[in-house]
């Protein structure tokens, strides 16, 4: 039987399309994804992701610990609510997960990680510290909400909702949080759009998503969330990334620190790519999905994440391919039997609601 959400009866009362979701039960959406996505991109929608996983790491030996476990540095994070996009890595230099780092106090970190990947991270960041004698402890936090808040919009409504979050989150920067009461408010997101990610108690996510609905926020479903962040160039475990793929191969190389000799897990077997990962914008009628393969003049690839993009009003894709492919090649796409034509553009295809792609899309024999 899937597990629930804090929200699960608020979604079932607002008729939400609920579907089996890494073993969750997690509305898909409210009636019309294209219509939650224009909110996020156009004014503000809001997403229940409780059931990604909060886990934090405590002790005097924190920072040494998880500047080995994780192939990004924490060192870099020095203050607290300062943020880190990483990921966790094999011993073959296969992405064990990704996921948010967050300095939130001396010798305390939170991390946020993958619903699907949550017991596995757990358990290898287990394996990582028995292997190290440090001052560490890895404390799960099943009693936290996540309701992330996503738009131009979105910082307004939800200060507007919330009495006493402007105060305590009005300077935050990007890729910063801080402490309200006893929530966690943080200025990250996965749509390519401004806003908040409220790690709350589960008892009070209830009230917090009715207060952001009457202030105007709208219930966006998982639909949305991953056409959002589709147009947003930003990977998705299992897709983009798995315990076979290094995160060299997945576009996520600038998430691997190698400007000390730091010795993390997975470094080693980390060699230069034979395949990365490109945008594609097709040019012909038809829906790119995963799993398609792409012809280049360099050799085979496939496509890892496909969609029409709603923002856009044309189909885009994430793909892997040799090395060698540049962007503004065109290459051919396989769908459903016939062959497509896509410009290899260099993701995000679209930030803060405004395409980036245009300049693909002339014919590079017309310049």
């Amino acid at each position: 039987m899937a597990e629930t959400t804090a929200l699960n009866a608020v979604h079932r009362s607002a008729g939400a399309k609920l579907v089996d979701f890494a073993g969750w039960e997690m509305p898909l959406h409210y009636g019309s994804q294209i219509e939650e996505h224009h909110a996020v991109r156009r004014a503000a929608g809001m997403f229940d992701v409780s059931h990604m996983r909060v886990v934090e790491i405590l002790g005097a030996g924190a920072c040494d610990f998880l500047r080995h476990a994780a192939a990004n540095d924490v060192a870099k994070l020095d203050a607290p609510g300062r943020a880190l996009y990483s990921c966790l890595l094999n011993a073959r230099g296969g992405v064990v997960d990704d996921l948010i780092a967050y300095l939130i106090a001396d010798d305390a970190y939170r991390l946020v990680v993958n619903a699907a990947t949550a017991g596995k991270d757990i358990a290898w960041l287990g394996e990582l510290a028995m292997r190290r004698p440090l001052d560490v402890a890895i404390v799960p936090r099943p009693d936290l909400a996540l309701i992330a808040v996503q738009g131009p919009a979105a910082r307004e409504l939800a200060w507007a909702a919330i009495r006493g979050l402007e105060a305590a989150t009005a300077g935050l920067r990007r890729f910063q949080g801080a402490f309200f009461r006893d929530w966690f408010v943080a200025r990250t997101g996965y749509t390519g759009e401004d806003g908040f990610e409220l790690m709350l108690p589960a008892s009070l996510a209830e009230r917090t998503w009715q207060l952001l609905a009457a202030a105007g926020v709208r219930p966006c479903g998982l639909g949305a969330r991953d056409t959002l962040r589709l147009e947003a160039g930003m990977a998705l475990y299992g897709q983009e990334m798995d315990e076979t793929t290094t995160p060299l191969e997945a576009g996520l190389a600038w998430t691997v620190d190698t400007t000390t000799d730091r010795d993390f897990a997975g470094r080693a077997a980390l060699a230069p790519p034979q395949r990365s990962l490109v945008g594609l914008v097709a040019l012909d009628q038809g829906v790119l999905r995963a799993h398609q393969a792409v012809r280049t003049a360099h050799g085979d690839g496939f496509t890892t994440s496909g969609s029409f993009a709603p923002t856009l009003n044309r189909s885009i894709a994430l793909a892997r391919v040799p090395a060698a492919v540049a962007a503004g090649d065109t290459v051919e796409v396989e769908v459903r039997g016939k062959r497509l034509r896509a410009r290899v553009a260099p993701p995000p295809f679209v930030r803060d609601g405004r395409s980036l792609i245009d300049r693909y899309l002339i014919d590079p024999f017309l310049q």
